[in-house]
């Protein structure tokens, strides 16, 4: 990564320094005091704590400077009106200055997966850098753009939201030469009200769009395909289920790992992706429809996916203590947690759904809890339901057939892993599935930890 001298990041975001400050560097930033490394630029962010009192203990740590509203002491510092439009401002200065080329990442489901896709895609071809983890906000991926190397050919940034103009502030700092959009699901309807709200908040992604930039759109996505004809962007589509699209996967099969034919126009191209579950074939594609986009050959593409990995906690299928487990606890919306079900039910044994509530639904939290707890009952042969939801899971679940006596209730971590360590027995298939607030890791680690 570059250095950003103090009086640089105060020219684009119009913050003061004190003049014996001005030539003092940073080298990327972070809001954690705990955890900032030496030479970081420390934001004094307000949230439940004013980040303000953690200046000294950043300091001692070795911050090279602060990102504040007001400065208490003799420290170099950049003084703006507000911290966190600050940091957007010296990210979009940043993003400018690399020269990089940029594709944004956005959708309900994937968007993870999808930009670890692509990312591994450009890499056969370019020298790529990619927000980490869950670095998608109006925090996390500014101070990705800060982290990442003088180097960078290519930048690819996951864009996500739970509210209307995010991704309008997130895609004017990121400027992309490419967006992509997975679909439109039912994460945050709480806050957007319909899925025609997560639409028009997902479109908000093409006000940063560079001209001439990349439309490319999922045309199994009934809600992106109506849009077709009125967007002045003339999009790529790519799909499965619809013939129209420009980038097509015919012969899909899922069977230990997925593999499919990509059709684009007269040419083919074969794909063997190493993950399970039919849910992938649209992220790949994504991540195929890029990198042809940006010059990759088909041989790179096919040989790229070949050797993906994703991140952790995103669908890691392992063994431990002879059990056979599906971690899966990143995050869980719907689509998401159907998908895991799904594969879960391609599998051969005793399966057992381990789940956490899905969060930011809304009035749909009972329905759509009740619905996975339907569709657990197609894939699982027991279910146990973590949260204040986890009641509408297990009726689901019953009303699908699930007997009874496999089936529990749970608003107490502790609770649910002492019923599981009862429940399961070697050689069972265990996923672990929930949105990331209810930490199913934790279950999971628990259950393991308490194996003998």
């Amino acid at each position: 990564m570059a250095k950003i001298t103090l009086s640089q990041a105060a020219g684009w975001c119009g913050g003061r320094v004190d003049p014996k400050y001005a030539d003092v560097a940073f080298l990327g930033a972070s809001n954690d005091s705990r955890n900032i490394q030496p030479g970081q630029l420390f934001l004094a962010l307000q949230g439940v704590r004013d980040g303000h009192d953690f200046i000294p203990m950043a300091m001692e740590k070795g911050a090279a400077a602060v990102l504040c509203t007001h400065c208490d002491g003799d420290f170099p510092a950049i003084v703006v009106e507000d911290v966190r439009i600050a940091l957007g401002q010296i990210a979009a200065g940043e993003r400018q200055r690399l020269g990089m080329k940029v594709v944004g990442v956005t959708g309900s489901v994937g968007k993870s997966t999808t930009k670890e896709m692509i990312a591994c895609v450009l890499s056969a071809a370019y020298r790529v850098a990619k927000t980490p983890a869950n670095h998608n906000n109006d925090i996390g991926m500014p101070m990705a753009i800060l982290s990442m190397p003088e180097d960078a050919e290519i930048a690819v940034l996951e864009m996500g939201m739970n509210h209307f103009r995010e991704i309008a502030y997130l895609t004017q700092i990121a400027k992309p030469n490419a967006a992509v959009i997975i679909n439109i699901g039912t994460m945050h309807i709480e806050h957007l009200g319909s899925q025609q709200g997560i639409l028009k908040a997902k479109l908000e992604i093409l006000e940063g769009l560079q001209p001439g930039g990349k439309l490319l759109l999922n045309g199994d996505d009934a809600h992106l395909w109506s849009v077709r004809d009125s967007l002045e962007v003339i999009p790529t589509y790519f799909g499965v289920n619809n013939a129209d699209c420009q980038v097509k996967a015919e012969d899909v099969r899922n069977d230990g790992k997925v593999t499919f034919t990509v059709k684009i126009s007269d040419e083919t191209m074969n794909i063997d992706l190493p993950v399970e579950g039919m849910h992938f074939v649209s992220d790949a594609l994504a991540a195929v429809s890029v990198g042809l986009a940006m010059g990759v050959t088909p041989a790179q593409i096919s040989d790229a996916l070949a050797h993906f990995r994703n991140m952790e906690g995103r669908q890691e299928i392992f063994e431990a203590k002879g059990y056979t487990i599906i971690k899966d606890c990143y995050n869980a919306g719907p689509e998401s947690m159907a998908a895991a079900l799904a594969v879960l039910g391609t599998r051969k044994g005793r399966r057992i759904a381990v789940l956490g509530d899905m969060l930011e639904l809304g009035v749909c939290a009972p329905a759509e809890h009740y619905r996975i707890g339907r569709i657990a009952a197609e894939n699982a042969d027991a279910v146990l339901a973590y949260g204040p939801n986890s009641s509408r899971v297990v009726s689901g679940a019953l009303t699908g057939g699930m007997p009874d006596g496999l089936t529990g209730a749970f608003t107490d971590r502790d609770a649910l892993v002492d019923a599981l360590k009862l429940l399961a027995k070697k050689g069972d298939i265990l996923l672990f599935k929930g949105s990331h607030g209810m930490h199913m890791e934790l279950a999971l680690e628990k259950f393991l930890k308490d194996e003998t």
